[in-house]
C-alpha cells in the first residue's frame, strides 16, 4: 500500500475534521484538535483548506497536519499508527523535502504528540527540540465551580470587542472583527462557544473560544485572552471556568490547552481554573 499526501479542497476539509474528532481521547497526549482547524477559519475557508495536509493509506486518513505558519506544521496520527514505521518514515520524508509542499528549506518545526515513532526517526535525522510547552488538562465529570463575574456570549455585535481583547492580550495588531465573523462562518463553529467576561462598566475584560470534539471527547481552549487593562483581577480564571462549563454542557469529558512554559502567567491562570499541568512537550526543530 502507498501512503498519499494530499491537500483537501475547501469542501473536503470536513473529512480531516471528522477523523480528528474520532482520534481525540482523554488518555491521548496533547495533539492537533479539530478546534485548531476551527480557529484557523478566522483566515477564511479557502485559506484554511490550503494549510491542511492529510496522509492516506488504502483510502483511510492515517495522519492530519495543519501548517500553522510557513515554517511550522502541527500534526497527529491515528491512534493505531503511533508506532507505524511506514507512516513515520513517510512523514519524515515529507517534512524533509520542500517539493512535497509541507515545509520549506532551512529552519522549520514540527509539533507532534508524544509517543510517536516519528520523534525517534527525526532524532536520527538530526532534528533537535525547541522551547518547552506545558499541556494542561481539566476533567469535566463534576460540575464546574461558579466563575463569579458576568459572562455573556460573544456574537456579531461583539466581534470588534473580541478582536480588541485579543490584540491587547497577545500584543499584536493582527486580530480584526473579521476574525470572529470568519471563525463563526466555519463549519466547526457549531461545536464551539465564544464567551466574554464583562467588568462593572459593561466593558469586555476577557474572551475565550472553546471547541468541542463531540460528547465524551476532550474539548479545547483556543484562544483565551485578558485585556491588559484588566489583568490581575481574576478575569482569566473566570473566563476559563465559563468556557469549561460551556464544554461540559456540550458533553465534553474534559478540556485541554497548551501554552509556552515561559508564559508563567498563563500557566498559573489555567491552574487556578482547576487545570492540571502535564509533563512538558517540545516541538521538533531543524535548524538548517
Amino acid at each position: 500500500m502507498t501512503i498519499e499526501l494530499g491537500t483537501p479542497a475547501a469542501d473536503a476539509v470536513g473529512d480531516a475534521m471528522t477523523v480528528l474528532r474520532e482520534w481525540q481521547d482523554d488518555a491521548a497526549p496533547m495533539q492537533l484538535h479539530p478546534g485548531d482547524i476551527g480557529w484557523n477559519h478566522r483566515f477564511g475557508a479557502a485559506e484554511t483548506a490550503a494549510v491542511v495536509r492529510t496522509w492516506s493509506r488504502d483510502g483511510r486518513i492515517v495522519a492530519v497536519g495543519m501548517i500553522d505558519s510557513p515554517t511550522l506544521v502541527r500534526m497527529t496520527v491515528a491512534p493505531d499508527a503511533f508506532q507505524d514505521e511506514e507512516v513515520a518514515r513517510r512523514l519524515v520524508e515529507d517534512f524533509s523535502l520542500p517539493e512535497r509542499g509541507v515545509l520549506p528549506e532551512g529552519a522549520v518545526a514540527v509539533e507532534a504528540p508524544s509517543g510517536l515513532l516519528l520523534h525517534d526517526l527525526l532524532s536520527e535525522e538530526g532534528w533537535g527540540v525547541d522551547e518547552p510547552w506545558t499541556p494542561l488538562f481539566r476533567d469535566l465529570t463534576d460540575p464546574v465551580e461558579h466563575h463569579g463575574v458576568r459572562i455573556k456570549p460573544i456574537g456579531p455585535e461583539q466581534a470588534q470587542d473580541f478582536a480588541d481583547v485579543l490584540r491587547s492580550a497577545f500584543g499584536t495588531s493582527r486580530p480584526t472583527s473579521r476574525y470572529w465573523h470568519e471563525m463563526a462562518a466555519g463549519p466547526s463553529y457549531a461545536d464551539a462557544r465564544c464567551l466574554g467576561a464583562y467588568d462593572d462598566q459593561g466593558g469586555v475584560a476577557a474572551v475565550v473560544t472553546v471547541w468541542s470534539a463531540g460528547p465524551g471527547k476532550p474539548g479545547l481552549v483556543e484562544p483565551m485572552g485578558v485585556h491588559e487593562d484588566h489583568r490581575g483581577r481574576g478575569y482569566g480564571r473566570a473566563i476559563t471556568l465559563a468556557g469549561a462549563a460551556a464544554l461540559r454542557e456540550m458533553g465534553s469529558s474534559s478540556v485541554r490547552v497548551c501554552t509556552p512554559s515561559s508564559n508563567v502567567g498563563a500557566v498559573a491562570t489555567y491552574k487556578a481554573a482547576g487545570f492540571e499541568a502535564r509533563p512538558e512537550v517540545r516541538d521538533r526543530v531543524r535548524t538548517a
